[in-house]
């Protein structure tokens, strides 16, 4: 066996100080997705759980394969609270893998296929991940190099596995192997860390987000009751498996609801619409530009898709007239913003059945406590804008560094959201904006800082800010203002932003070049100018 890695969150009480009153309450189902997946095997094994676009998995050949799997990982020397990276598209192979962590006890680290050398590096390096498996291509591009690069300069990374690949190292090689090996499931602890999902804050650091296996356990159950989701229906899962609204929606719904997880491989509209009359499906948790793109595409199709009942949209901002114009598409579905984090997922479950609110509001708190605070922290009226603070069950067990938890987290266990909203009579929550500084690309974080950072070592730029930029189709754009001190241009600064290994989305679409920055007497930039600038300049 291997010198047993320390994770970084070791220092983490188990359950956190905030979960305590949740541990003492019934507020939790104790039971890990593994034991879900044993009971549903039993009582439905040829059910079929999971479909993607080369095949399926019925309850029992999910538990097999994942079984296998988990027996095989051990064989290779892997251990309990070892992390196990996944950077897998949504194909139906994340399930097992996922599955396969439960069964022994790994702490899964996903990773969105998006992701490049840069972020990997420093993802697998912050949680000492012992191995990862990747796409041997997907998209054209070779992940298994990236990862071998990667492993280059991370240590504790002893293994890169792939999925559909080749070799004794690929995904099909070692549920072969582990099905002739006996498997002894161990204890794992349902309060423990079962995950951990990087997040992009406003330092340019990625924050690990740690959650047990009770936390998203809870979202999952709550918002399926709320959205009235029965066992044996269908749904549909267009977002990536390795964000966390994708991995509880499309990988842990069918273990915990009983339901059909139908996984789209990329979003297309006319692929979703033909998917959804095949299998029936009745819901989706998806970005907003897909809610856009899906009602027009039935309207051109002259079809109300009659099984679709529901659509949690959120991520981008969503106009108030966006959800009334999609509804009118669909005979029977509902379409609502609901609002959330990694760190919290899912505070608000939508309104399903008004309308009004609907597409007026950001939802309807569910299964959490929220409070709107002014900048010291006291509760603002009602109807007042102030930070969003939210604390329940689902929320997270903290990040794995204890300085971002203690900053993250009030002495009360509340949740520092970062955004800005009201709060209404009627429990709605209405966001008004943010004070973190990330920019909300269709639905995925983007750090400012982090491009800032990388534009600051061109040599024509003195100073770099980066601000979101209004986009017609994905919420936000991404903006950069520049001021220069040599010959500099758009093309070239792209360029050179690519070249450092960022994910392609992070590129600038749009470059300002300016002689200074608006500042506040202390010399902060003042990004709210910047913002209110390149929209006006968009809107003339």
């Amino acid at each position: 066996m291997n010198d047993k890695i320390t994770p970084p969150w070791e220092w983490l009480a188990i359950p956190a100080p905030h979960q305590q009153a949740f541990a003492q309450s019934d507020a939790w189902d104790r039971r890990t997705i593994a034991d879900h997946a044993i009971e549903r095997a039993a009582a439905t094994p040829d059910f079929v759980c999971m479909v993607d676009g080369e095949g399926e998995y019925t309850y029992a050949s999910l538990l097999a394969e994942a079984t296998a799997l988990s027996a095989a990982l051990r064989a290779r020397g892997l251990e309990q609270g070892d992390v196990i990276a996944f950077q897998v598209p949504n194909w139906r192979e994340a399930a097992a893998i996922n599955l396969a962590a439960a069964l022994s006890g790994f702490v899964v680290n996903p990773i969105v296929p998006i992701y490049r050398d840069a972020e990997i590096t420093l993802m697998l390096g912050d949680c000492r991940a012992r191995a990862i498996f990747v796409p041997q291509v997907f998209r054209k591009l070779d992940y298994a190099e990236m990862a071998r690069r990667c492993q280059q300069s991370l240590p504790d990374l002893a293994h890169v596995f792939t999925v559909r690949g080749e070799g004794p190292d690929d995904y099909a090689a070692l549920v072969a192997e582990g099905r002739n090996l006996p498997f002894e499931r161990p204890r794992v602890e349902p309060l423990g860390v079962k995950m951990v999902l990087y997040t992009s804050g406003t330092t340019g650091r990625p924050k690990g987000v740690l959650h047990s296996h009770v936390t998203l356990q809870r979202i999952v159950e709550k918002s399926g009751v709320h959205w009235g989701l029965k066992a044996g229906e269908a749904t549909l899962m267009p977002s990536p498996v390795t964000h966390v609204s994708g991995y509880a929606n499309g990988l842990e719904v069918p273990l915990i609801c009983g339901v059909r997880s139908v996984l789209m491989e990329a979003w297309n509209a006319q692929d979703a619409l033909r998917l959804i009359e095949q299998h029936q499906l009745v819901g989706t948790v998806a970005a907003t530009p897909f809610l856009v793109e899906l009602a027009a595409t039935a309207r051109a199709a002259g079809t109300g898709i009659p099984s679709f009942r529901f659509f949690a949209c959120g991520g981008a901002a969503v106009p108030n007239d966006l959800i009334p114009a999609a509804n009118a598409a669909f005979d029977n579905c509902k379409a609502f913003r609901v609002f959330g984090a990694s760190e919290v997922p899912l505070v608000t479950f939508g309104w399903p059945q008004d309308e009004v609110l609907a597409a007026t509001t950001d939802g309807e708190v569910v299964d959490y406590e929220v409070r709107i605070v002014d900048n010291d922290d006291n509760d603002v009226p009602a109807g007042s804008e102030g930070e969003i603070l939210a604390r329940g069950p689902g929320m997270m067990m903290g990040y794995a560094d204890a300085q971002q938890t203690a900053e993250a987290i009030t002495s009360d266990g509340y949740f520092r959201t970062g955004d800005l909203g009201v709060l209404s009579a009627n429990g709605a929550i209405t966001i008004t904006g943010r004070k973190k500084d990330l920019i909300i690309r269709g639905g995925e974080n983007i750090s400012a800082k982090e491009i800032e950072d990388v534009l600051h070592t061109h040599p024509a730029v003195k100073e770099a800010s980066v601000v979101a930029m209004p986009h017609d189709r994905l919420g936000e754009g991404v903006c950069a203002y520049i001021i220069a001190e040599g010959e500099a241009d758009a093309a070239a600064l792209a360029a050179h932003v690519g070249a450092s290994g960022l994910a392609k989305q992070k590129i600038p679409e749009r470059f300002e070049f300016v002689e200074d920055f608006p500042r506040t007497a202390s010399g902060k930039v003042r990004k709210d100018q910047l913002r209110a600038d390149v929209k006006a300049k968009l809107a003339g």
